[in-house]
C-alpha cells in the first residue's frame, strides 16, 4: 500500500517520462536485466524510448573488446537487452568526441566512435567522463508510460555523480535517496515481499 502510494505520488508530480531522466526499477522486480536497476533515459518521444541500465557491469573491460586499448579501467556495462552485440556510448567530452546527441548539459550519446577510441588510447580523455554499454534499453511508443503507471519505475532527474561517479553497487540505492527523505524507506525493501 505504501510503496503504491509513493509511486502515485511520484508519477503525478513527473507525468510521462523524458530524456535525460533516470528510471529507477520498483524494489520488488525480481526479474533480469532489470532488477534494482537504473536506467539512463537518451530518448523518449512519441516513437519509443532508448536508455541504457547503468549500474549492471557485463563482465567486459573495454581492452578486451576493442583491439589497441591498454587501459584496464573502463568497464563495460549492460546496456539492456535489446541489441547485446553491439557496444554504446555516453560521454562528457564533446570537444574530444564529436557527433553526439546532447542529452543532457554536458551528457552526450554516442558521437564519432574513432575519435573516443583514439581518445582513450592517448589517454587524453578522463575516463570518468566516459561509459560503454553492451546493447540499450528500449521500449515501443507507450510503452514505458504504461509501465510507470503500473509502478514498475520511478522517475528521477539525472545527475551527473549518479551516471559517472556512483559505483554499480550503490548506484540503485543513491538513486532512490536522491528522490528525498520520503522515498528512504524504499532502500530497505527486500526484492520477495514476502520477507518483508
Amino acid at each position: 500500500m505504501l510503496l503504491g502510494l509513493l509511486f502515485n505520488t511520484y508519477f503525478s508530480q513527473m507525468i510521462s517520462p523524458k530524456s535525460h531522466a533516470l528510471l529507477i526499477a520498483d524494489p520488488f522486480l525480481k526479474e533480469d536485466p532489470f532488477k534494482r536497476s537504473v536506467v539512463y533515459l537518451c530518448t523518449h518521444d512519441n516513437t519509443g524510448s532508448i536508455g541504457f541500465i547503468i549500474n549492471k557491469p557485463s563482465g567486459f573491460y573495454l581492452y578486451e573488446l576493442i583491439n589497441g586499448v591498454s587501459s584496464t579501467d573502463i568497464e563495460v556495462f549492460t546496456g539492456g537487452p535489446v541489441g547485446e552485440d553491439t557496444l554504446h556510448f555516453i560521454h562528457q567530452e564533446p570537444q574530444l568526441i564529436p557527433g553526439g546527441q546532447q542529452i543532457g548539459k554536458s551528457t552526450y550519446w554516442g558521437g564519432d566512435f574513432e575519435k573516443a577510441i583514439d581518445a582513450i588510447k592517448k589517454g587524453t580523455i578522463n575516463t570518468d567522463a566516459i561509459k560503454f554499454f553492451l546493447g540499450y534499453s528500449g521500449w515501443s511508443s507507450g510503452q514505458l508510460a504504461g509501465e510507470i503507471k503500473e509502478n514498475n519505475w520511478l522517475l528521477a532527474p539525472a545527475s551527473q555523480p549518479i551516471i559517472f561517479n556512483t559505483s554499480a553497487e550503490q548506484c540503485w540505492e543513491q538513486s532512490i535517496l536522491s528522490l528525498g527523505k520520503d522515498y528512504q524507506e524504499l532502500i530497505y525493501y527486500p526484492i520477495d515481499p514476502q520477507l518483508n
